[in-house]
């Protein structure tokens, strides 16, 4: 029998979220392919700032996480 554990809406830490995204990568390499993806998805990266989102940040509060999510499906 599979167990799936079901992705919870809480603050994650960038890296944190990046692996829960990208499992089969380096930890680095995770962030910055969520990295790319938050800045290819132009209504995204508006939500985020909207939000209190700015480079450099190192965590992303549960609203982020659910606008993330939102945008680029579970993990």
């Amino acid at each position: 029998m599979i167990e799936t554990t079901a992705f919870r809406i809480r603050a994650y830490g960038v890296g944190e979220l990046a692996v829960c995204y990208n499992p089969h990568l380096t930890r680095r390499a995770a962030i910055m392919q969520l990295w790319r993806w938050i800045n290819y998805q132009h209504a995204l990266k508006d939500k985020l700032a909207a939000l209190g989102y700015r480079p450099g940040l190192r965590s992303f509060t549960p609203k982020m996480v659910a606008c993330i999510v939102e945008h680029l499906g579970e993990p």
